[in-house]
């Protein structure tokens, strides 16, 4: 890896690349750190500590406690992949979004802008519902006295509407941002947009589990603090290996002949990850589990009886959220793979260029064979990547005093994910320029 990342600085321009991604990372930390308007920061600081192991510890470690602290970039990129899972479920559902998604040029792009306003009218409801949130919140600050997070009145005048106003539009405003420094990575940097931001995010709460475990060792619970350590860098090898673990399906191309030359004739294969959908089915399920909690915060009555079950039950604490998240990553696992990977296209391709699996007929025979490989590896794969995000979960309802680590299953997969697939970026960009240090 180091050694990766030494050859890819001494070319100009996978060096820029890397340098901007690393300037748009810092932009994005900056605004997590810029105050909301309007806002008592020592009570919004005083609100987060008391809120520990629920919905706003969780999105905190997803927004590098950006949601926590109702910063600039409290709603960080998760609208943008809320209104991904929507699109692509229509895309699915609608056949003119169908059709536009098998556009190579255009209709991508018209995709593209609808997503974007999707994100920005789903960043406006969740910045209203957060708001909703913060006028029912009161903090106990370090003095003992009691402040609310919202400020009384605004220095404007104009009351509260005008406060809603500019509270809203800037977590809207955020979301936008975000979701444009998503997109310039993409087009300018290096790896995947959504992914790096979140990734920046996630890193950035590594502080407090380092805290966490000093202050283990200081009370000499150096067994605990040992398994910790122990049991994470177990996680790391396992996602590791489960992403760089492959199945390759022999090709045998027949020889062709061209005026004087021979073309084909060679053996090759065609690779299928075990992990085929990365870290985007984590992403999505993760998303999507969260909404339950999410939409109570919208109700001021919050001793509701249907309100109280779902926070119960549907908590980062609960057995059904552990079982609901789970199906989830399996569900939108196979989803994902399902729109991404076409055995029809895979076998055509095969046929065209005078291809064939050794053993298998070309045609339906082909796709059939393609297709049951595809479906024992998706299922084995999201087997394999809920697991490792739902055993964090599991630790914490089981053993209490270890569920707020600043880590969990999905952050570490995410992070190791985010990891090997910018790596993988880069050493393309490295063949790509036959990079001779590289090659060699």
């Amino acid at each position: 890896m180091f050694s990766t990342l030494k050859n890819a600085f001494r070319v100009r321009e996978i060096r820029s690349k890397i340098i901007y991604t690393l300037f748009i990372i810092l932009i994005f930390r900056l605004g997590c750190h810029i105050m909301v308007p309007f806002l008592n920061p020592d009570a919004v600081q005083a609100a987060a500590n008391s809120t520990q192991g629920t919905l706003s510890t969780y999105l905190g470690l997803l927004t590098g406690g950006a949601f926590q602290n109702a910063t600039l970039f409290a709603m960080s990129i998760t609208p943008f992949i809320n209104a991904s899972i929507i699109m692509q479920l229509l895309t699915v559902a609608i056949p003119a979004l169908e059709r536009l998604s098998k556009d190579e040029e255009n209709g991508r792009k018209r995709i593209a802008q609808i997503t974007r306003y999707v994100a920005v009218t789903l960043g406006l409801l969740q910045g209203f519902v957060y708001y909703i949130t913060l006028t029912r919140n009161t903090a106990t600050l370090e003095d003992g006295s009691t402040a609310a997070v919202l400020a009384t009145n605004t220095p404007f005048g104009g009351g509260d509407w005008f406060r809603a106003i500019v509270i809203i539009s800037c977590f809207v405003a955020g979301t936008a941002l975000v979701m444009w420094l998503g997109e310039q990575i993409n087009e300018k940097g290096i790896g995947n947009g959504i992914s790096m931001i979140l990734f920046a995010g996630i890193l950035a709460n590594f502080k407090s589990l380092v805290l966490y475990l000093v202050e283990l060792y200081r009370n000499s619970e150096w067994i605990l603090a040992t398994a910790i350590i122990l049991g994470i860098l177990f996680m790391i090898v396992y996602v590791v290996i489960i992403s760089a673990a492959e199945r390759r399906v022999a090709v045998q191309y027949a020889k062709r002949v061209v005026g004087r030359k021979v073309y084909g004739g060679q053996s090759t294969h065609i690779p299928f990850k075990l992990n085929m959908s990365g870290v985007m089915s984590i992403i999505f399920a993760s998303s999507l589990v969260s909404m339950p909690q999410m939409i109570t915060e919208f109700f001021a009555d919050q001793t509701q009886g249907w309100i109280v079950f779902i926070q119960k039950w549907f908590g980062p604490k609960s057995w059904v959220y552990a079982i609901i998240f789970f199906l989830l990553i399996i569900f939108f696992n196979f989803f994902y793979i399902s729109i991404s990977y076409d055995p029809q296209e895979i076998a055509n391709n095969l046929r065209k260029n005078s291809g064939s699996i050794p053993g298998i007929r070309p045609g339906e025979p082909t796709v059939d064979y393609l297709k049951k490989i595809i479906h024992k590896i998706t299922f084995i794969g999201a087997f394999a990547i809920a697991l490792v995000a739902i055993i964090p979960v599991l630790v914490g309802i089981l053993f209490p005093q270890v569920g707020n680590l600043g880590i969990g299953g999905t952050t570490l997969l995410i992070c190791v994910g985010v990891a090997l697939d910018t790596m993988e970026a880069i050493e393309s960009q490295l063949m790509m320029r036959h990079y001779k240090g590289f090659l060699e």
